[in-house]
């Protein structure tokens, strides 16, 4: 059975939108955290100069498969067991990808992907973030304070990320924001490139 995400069936055509320009000249993307495999499923036959790279933990491969399975593309990867907590034995990418994920793994965990970024993210490449934001300490939005509780009565070490921090992290990366594109339901997409 396919697992289903409402978010991801509303937010697929504004990423798609701004990913087409970001990964224009990338020729393999990684894609972090591919949960359903509904966004996968969606960009890769729109980004047919590349190959699309699903990856996640093992747990959630099953239900990611249904998909793959169902909406075939031949760009279109199946997926790669990765967790940020651990290990990777992978090639370098030209593009990265990750939607809705840094807000539900620990600030540890934060730092660990833009670990791996800088180690798997070739020079030159992009790196897409897709979720909600902090900008100055302050939520962006009622709704967004409350997803941040929501997400801190789960599992305390979850919440909305700071903007600053996260660019922070980015510049030890090697990465330069690009631009910072405002996404419906108060969401934003990061652009960066590996400079070094």
């Amino acid at each position: 059975m396919q697992p289903y995400s409402k978010a991801c069936e509303n937010n697929k055509d504004p990423i798609l939108s701004i990913i087409k320009s970001a990964f224009s000249n990338a020729t393999s993307v990684l894609e972090i955290g591919s949960g359903s495999g509904q966004h996968a499923v969606y960009f890769a036959p729109a980004l047919a100069h590349l190959s699309w790279q699903t990856s996640d933990v093992l747990a959630n491969h099953q239900g990611m498969m249904a998909w793959l399975d169902a909406f075939p593309s031949p760009n279109l990867l199946p997926p790669l067991a990765l967790d940020i907590a651990e290990p990777w034995q992978i090639a370098q990418y030209d593009g990265i990808f990750t939607a809705n994920t840094l807000h539900i793994v620990s600030p540890q965990l934060v730092e660990a992907f833009f670990e791996k970024v800088n180690r798997f993210l070739a020079q030159n490449g992009t790196l897409c973030i897709y979720g909600p934001f902090n900008y100055h300490g302050e939520f962006t939005s009622p709704s967004n304070a409350e997803f941040d509780q929501w997400l801190k009565v789960k599992d305390h070490t979850r919440g909305i990320r700071d903007f600053e921090w996260i660019c922070q992290l980015a510049v030890k990366a090697g990465l330069e924001l690009i631009s910072d594109h405002e996404m419906p339901a108060n969401n934003r997409l990061l652009e960066f490139i590996k400079r070094y």
